[in-house]
């Protein structure tokens, strides 16, 4: 496939907004047409065009490998200025965030410092009771564990807005979450949840006796010169360039219109989801991490293996192995990683050969809502094909 690369700009709009806008502005304008002949990649142009809409604000995209390149980006850095979305941009990867704390778990597996079929209990004594005592380390990052959600505060957006700038410690949650009765036996079925995560940065932390962050800079982003990857901690801000988020509630006035979350800390996401980074840095990982130059030998295939089981809540066979998940868009296998903070959501993917790779991110105005975006779903149809 001929290798063809086009960054999109959406047309300057200018829209005043104090805690955020009580009406979404009209789409910007289509770039304009080329003069060249029609791109073989028109589906992933059509897919980030006329932003902002009601779906999203901004999107960047990076597709890579053996079957060509696209780079890509619309809409606005701004609401409030219209400036054209910067495609260099920072953002909040959310959950991608566990693509690399099981990295760095499997890593420590390959040096003997942890063992996938031993408890947890047995690393964290001081923090797993007893009745977790059968999970074992593989169940946490498969999520077949069965340890329930922790509790946090509020039920609707307004009340997490409320709480933004909270900050959670991970032992407290994991503390809230094994107060309850398991949701099942560990090993009988799936349920994705953040805590298994929160537990393996702590399980990091024990068997290295360093910071889940460092851990994760030494092994992960320095060999692979991610330099525009990092750990907010307990910053609320996304430090460095960046196009804003902004998330549909109801505003102060009463009214619903979007507000701007870009300033929102992710505490409670933490070795599950407060990673932020760049489609460039994201694609030299997926690149990287693929090819096996990330996580080596057999214990790489952990990431290519889902349990036998059930979904806790579908029913469906389970989704989700060691850091990643699958589906199968265009009669071909294609893993990855999706994630989602307040005004973000994000993905990498990948064949599993390697031959088409697809980083995004997308400014969307629910990215924490039930159903995926209009606008991410129709970047990875784009890229791969239906389901």
């Amino acid at each position: 496939m001929k290798t063809r690369t086009s960054l999109l700009t959406a047309a300057v709009l200018v829209v005043g907004i104090a805690a955020g806008p009580s009406v979404l502005p009209a789409a910007a304008s289509a770039p304009a047409a080329s003069t060249a002949a029609p791109s073989p990649d028109a589906a992933l142009e059509a897919a980030i065009a006329g932003l902002p809409d009601a779906d999203a604000t901004a999107a960047l995209v990076r597709v890579g490998g053996e079957e060509g390149v696209w780079h890509g980006s619309s809409g606005v850095r701004d609401l409030r200025t219209g400036r054209a979305a910067d495609p260099a941009a920072r953002f909040r990867a959310g959950s991608v965030t566990k693509v690399f704390t099981a990295a760095v778990a499997l890593q420590l597996a390959e040096e003997g410092r942890l063992n996938l079929d031993r408890s947890v209990r047995s690393y964290l004594p001081d923090l797993i009771p007893a009745s977790y005592g059968g999970v074992t380390v593989r169940q946490l990052l498969d999520h077949t564990h069965g340890i329930p959600a922790p509790d946090f505060p509020g039920t609707t957006v307004e009340e997490w807005y409320a709480h933004r700038f909270r900050v959670h410690d991970p032992r407290d949650m994991v503390r809230s979450a094994t107060s309850k009765d398991p949701e099942f036996a560990p090993g009988e079925r799936q349920h994705y949840l953040n805590i298994g995560y929160t537990i393996a940065g702590l399980l990091i932390e024990r068997v290295t006796h360093d910071s889940y962050e460092r851990q994760v800079a030494r092994r992960v982003l320095a060999p692979l010169e991610l330099r525009s990857t990092s750990f907010p901690g307990t910053n609320p801000r996304i430090t460095g360039p960046h196009n804003h988020g902004y998330q549909i509630m109801r505003l102060d006035d009463g009214t619903t219109g979007l507000r701007d979350v870009s300033v929102w800390g992710a505490t409670d996401g933490w070795a599950a989801g407060d990673i932020i980074s760049t489609t460039a840095d994201l694609e030299r990982f997926t690149h990287a991490l693929f090819r096996g130059q990330v996580v080596r030998g057999p214990l790489l295939e952990e990431m290519f293996t889902l349990p036998r089981v059930s979904d806790f809540r579908s029913g469906k066979p389970a989704a989700y192995s060691a850091g990643l998940s699958m589906k199968v868009l265009g009669g071909r296998e294609v893993w990855g990683k999706t994630g989602g903070r307040w005004g973000y959501n994000a993905a990498i993917a990948s064949t599993r050969d390697g031959s088409r790779t697809l980083v995004y991110s997308v400014n969307s105005t629910d990215a924490k809502g039930q159903g995926m975006s209009r606008t991410a779903e129709n970047i990875i149809v784009a890229a791969y094909g239906r389901p």
